[in-house]
């Protein structure tokens, strides 16, 4: 089975926010904004790694709605785009306030 690039990268992000919330950030002792954002930081460069490890050099161009970009640009804003349900879902369930991180 062949995925077109998108696919795979939309893949690849699924995966790591999949991870991340059903799994890393869950078990974090201290749920606070500050922890999030910190192992969300390691997790964008684990993606634009792999995602630059598949596509790096290749020229391939990427859809994103109306316009062509780069593997680099697709990965950030699709997995930001794909993050921020997940995020706000988090945040209310576990009782963390964006606007107000005590951790902050």
């Amino acid at each position: 089975m062949d995925f077109t690039p998108e696919i795979k990268i939309l893949i690849l992000n699924a995966v790591i926010l999949a991870v991340a919330y059903l799994g890393i950030y869950p078990s974090l002792q201290e749920k606070t904004l500050n922890r999030i954002m910190a192992v969300d930081v390691v997790l964008s460069v684990l993606s634009l790694i792999v995602a630059g490890g598949l596509f790096w050099g290749t020229g391939v161009a990427f859809t994103l709605l109306f316009f062509k970009t780069n593997w680099a640009v697709f990965a950030i804003l699709t997995l930001f785009v794909m993050e921020v349900p997940l995020f706000v879902w988090f945040a209310r369930k576990h009782g963390i306030d964006i606007f107000n991180d005590p951790d902050s």
